[in-house]
């Protein structure tokens, strides 16, 4: 029985022990964390009956490969798709803007940029050649064929507020992938997307794995024959203060689904080549407050796109409560305020109560009776690592999953291009990664011992 490690219990590293675990492999999976999920993780107050994602989070109906994972471990019951109201601000004004009908009646639009605007978005949903669209960034792509007065109200707003910096620089593939295969009905998990990864921790387990959390790995050695040393770090106290205890383990192959600056640090043996495309890879970083309220902020609006000319602290409001009924969450309303930023902003650095001064004043423009004392209970959580930026002809620059080591593969939110980064694709990258996995396990068993992968 080979023995496998998976850096990571997020929704890739499970759904590769899902299937390694059923093909027979002893599975052993490091988790930092004290729980499972990664970024798709959640939390509970102990008034609620539902968990609540550290980060917002939902399914579109083509999100296929996780809505088969979900059905494979007997769980499809209990995946619900609602139909809330997505909208954007734009001048001191809510507008619903998720129906071709919504769109035609948005105000702040000529007929003539409607109708360039329906026509490329037309051909976006149809057109399967994003390969083509790569080769161009979406600043120039959506100025041109959408013009200016589109580009200028809805789609600059949005590349800013996604990646800062880059906007201009992100290739038009990306924008593809947002327009192509999003559905308007809108998915989720009965008791929260910590519900399902608990239910797919469970059958992991049941299939053999072993799960260890708080479990930081410190570094992965490779080894003479083939096989790799993984150092651990568990914390433990003594005399009052935290040390880290180191722990050596031997597999026979290692997945990581790291960060690629974790990766780059874990095995500093890497070539140097692959090294520095790992450290080429750019990303933005998420900071979201979640907020339990005593009243509804709006009467109907799940997710309001805010531009950031309209100079709100944050990117993105969601009305959790206007997706998902209250009575979950012991009749509060949720409220989650996100913004993508560069991992050195000093949000990262400031604390929940720096960020709720600069966050809750804005709110009184979404709702003029908006009060801080509505505020019930205030949760902060933030990653340095929350969404690639895909730069020009992006898929010539993504490492591969098999790294230049034979036996040690990564797969990662970097490697899911063209699609955006999210749970759904974090399942077909586990999946395939796994495949390669056995397969190139496969291919050992019948090759010649100086046979090493193709990479």
């Amino acid at each position: 029985m080979k023995k496998i490690a998976i850096v990571g219990a997020g929704v890739a590293g499970l759904a590769a022990a899902y299937d390694l675990t059923r093909a027979g492999y002893a599975v052993t999976i490091f988790e930092a964390a004290p729980a499972v999920g990664g970024l798709a993780a959640g939390f509970k107050s102990e008034r609620w009956d539902w968990h609540l994602e550290h980060f917002y989070h939902h399914w579109f109906e083509s999100d296929h490969d996780i809505l088969n994972l979900i059905a494979e471990i007997g769980e499809a019951d209990n995946v619900i798709f609602p139909r809330p109201v997505t909208s954007l601000y734009y001048q001191d004004k809510i507008y619903p803007f998720d129906s071709p009908l919504r769109m035609l009646t948005f105000p702040q639009l000529s007929l003539p940029a409607k109708f360039r605007f329906g026509l490329a978005g037309l051909y976006l949903r149809l057109t399967t050649n994003w390969q083509t669209l790569e080769k161009e960034t979406a600043h120039n792509w959506l100025r041109r064929q959408m013009g200016e007065q589109a580009y200028k109200v809805l789609w600059e707003p949005l590349l800013i507020g996604k990646f800062g910096d880059y906007y201009q620089d992100v290739n038009m593939a990306w924008f593809w992938a947002r327009i192509h295969k999003r559905s308007t009905r809108l998915g989720y998990f009965r008791g929260g997307f910590q519900a399902f990864l608990n239910a797919l921790t469970a059958k992991v387990r049941v299939q053999g794995a072993e799960i260890r959390l708080n479990t930081a790995i410190t570094a992965i050695h490779p080894q003479a024959g083939g096989s790799f040393q993984i150092q651990s770090g568990l914390s433990v106290s003594m005399n009052g203060k935290d040390r880290q205890h180191s722990s050596p383990d031997i597999f026979d192959q290692v997945l990581t689904t790291t960060s690629p600056q974790l990766l780059s640090r874990l095995v500093p043996v890497l070539p140097k080549d692959y090294l520095a495309s790992l450290n080429e890879l750019k990303s933005m970083g998420a900071v979201v407050i979640a907020l339990a309220l005593k009243h509804q902020l709006t009467k109907q609006h799940y997710w309001i796109n805010i531009p950031k000319e309209e100079k709100f602290p944050f990117l993105a409001l969601v009305e959790h409560t206007n997706f998902i009924d209250r009575q979950h969450y012991d009749n509060d309303h949720i409220l989650y305020l996100g913004d993508y930023l560069l991992p050195n902003h000093e949000y990262f650095t400031l604390s929940k109560d720096e960020i709720l001064a600069r966050f809750l004043p804005s709110l009184t423009r979404i709702n003029p009776k908006f009060d801080a004392s509505w505020v019930k209970e205030s949760w902060l959580f933030r990653a340095k690592y929350a969404q690639p930026v895909p730069l020009i002809n992006h898929s010539r620059n993504i490492p591969t999953l098999e790294t230049p080591i034979p036996g040690l593969y990564w797969a990662s939110m970097s490697q899911v291009y063209p699609w955006d980064r999210g749970t759904n694709y974090a399942v077909e990258i586990g999946r395939r990664a796994a495949r390669l996995l056995m397969s190139n396990q496969q291919l050992r068993k019948t090759k010649a011992p100086n046979f090493q992968p193709v990479i």
